[in-house]
Parts: C-alpha cells; sequence; structure tokens
C-alpha cells in the first residue's frame, strides 16, 4: 500500500494535527505500512507492539511509557513496565514512533519508511504535536556543521509553543 500524501491531512497540512479532524485514514495507512515495513525486515508487529501503535496513533499527543502502560493494562496486556518499554523501543528501532525528548514521551511517526528528518511542534498549553517538515532545518545545520567539520548522526528538533487553539485561547 503505497503512502499518498495528497489524501492524508497529516502530510498535506502538518497544522492538521492542532485542529479537529478525521485521521481514522492516517492511522489505518501508518499501521499497515507498519506491518508491510516489518515484515520486510523480519520483524513483526505482535499483538502489544500493533495495540502500542494504535494507541499512539488515536490521537496527536505524545505518551509516555506509563500512559501506554496504564491503557495495556486495562486492556488485559499486562501491567509490567517492560511490556511497554520493550514495545516502544520496537516501534522506535523500526521507525514507526518518535520519542520527544521535551516531554519523556512517544509519539507516533506519521510516515514509517520514509527519509525524513521532522520538526516536532509541541504545544505547551494541551501537548499536541505535530511532525513539521525539517529538511530546511536539517540542511541549514548540515551546512553549519560541515563548516565546522562536524557531521551530525543524529538530530531531533522540538518545538515548543502554542497550537492555534490554545494561542486563541491564551488572546
Amino acid at each position: 500500500m503505497a503512502h499518498d500524501p495528497a489524501r492524508c491531512p497529516g502530510c498535506a497540512d502538518p497544522a492538521a494535527a492542532f485542529g479537529p479532524h478525521d485521521h481514522a485514514h492516517c492511522a489505518t495507512d501508518v499501521l499497515a505500512r507498519a506491518e508491510m515495513l516489518a515484515g520486510a525486515a523480519g520483524a513483526r508487529l505482535t499483538p502489544v507492539r500493533r495495540r502500542v501503535l494504535e494507541i499512539l496513533l488515536e490521537s496527536h499527543r505524545a505518551l509516555g511509557a506509563y500512559d501506554v502502560l496504564n491503557r495495556l493494562a486495562a486492556e488485559g496486556y499486562g501491567n509490567q513496565p517492560p511490556v511497554a518499554y520493550r514495545a516502544l523501543e520496537f516501534l522506535e528501532e523500526h521507525g514507526f514512533v518518535h520519542r520527544i525528548r521535551r516531554l519523556n514521551a512517544f509519539a507516533a511517526c506519521m510516515h514509517p519508511g520514509e527519509a525524513h528528518a521532522p520538526v516536532f511542534l509541541i504545544c505547551r498549553a494541551c501537548q499536541s504535536v505535530a511532525e513539521a517538515p525539517g529538511a530546511p532545518v536539517r540542511a541549514a545545520l548540515d551546512a553549519a556543521a560541515g563548516a565546522m567539520g562536524f557531521a551530525i548522526e543524529r538530530l531531533t528538533v522540538e518545538a515548543l509553543g502554542l497550537c492555534p487553539a490554545c494561542a486563541e485561547g491564551a488572546a
């Protein structure tokens, strides 16, 4: 199943993450791509891994490991921290989730299998997270680092601010 950014509100307009919308298409598409990519890598989405990804795809918010664990426990998947941590580790390793360090939490990757360097826009009021294209930021940082002989191996850009709804409410 090919990902069609033109049909995906979250891809066509990253700002959609900050407003009410039906992202069932996005979630279904991400799950299907995750299944395919895991299989191609010789891995699989176990029921727990799949459920963790589904939980993270329910909204455009990042969740901490214990938030995920509480959901899993309520659904009968077990209540031991390694259950959530192992699933999140697998999903992050395979590029299906991103770790949002500012929040010590995880958010579903809306572009699994695609080479991208997202910028995470985090609302400090409601904790919504949008995955915005970060290629221009990456290019600027690569150029600055290259001028100093430094090679960037890993980059996470997290911007903290207010989403449109929270900014409007604060005005």
